[in-house]
């Protein structure tokens, strides 16, 4: 269930529906409310809706893609 009224801001109603599946559902904020809000690149988005969602879907294969998202934001920001 996510908490709205958390963000005064700007209303989802997109967040009503999930296409394929209900594992986000069950969190407070929905990962992509919180990618949205807090103005995260796509890398750092992908690599919260991996983590979020590892147990419900996808299990390893998840942390393997949260772990590749986050190996683009250290090439991208800290390689020299």
């Amino acid at each position: 269930m996510t908490h709205r009224d958390m963000f005064k801001g700007m209303t989802y109603k997109s967040l009503d529906k999930q296409v394929d599946g209900t594992h986000y559902k069950g969190f407070k904020i929905e990962p992509a409310q919180f990618i949205s809000e807090n103005n995260l690149e796509w890398a750092e988005g992908e690599a919260i809706k991996y983590i979020c969602r590892h147990k419900l879907k996808g299990k390893e294969k998840s942390l393997r893609k949260a772990i590749h998202c986050l190996e683009i934001v250290l090439e991208r920001d800290y390689s020299e």
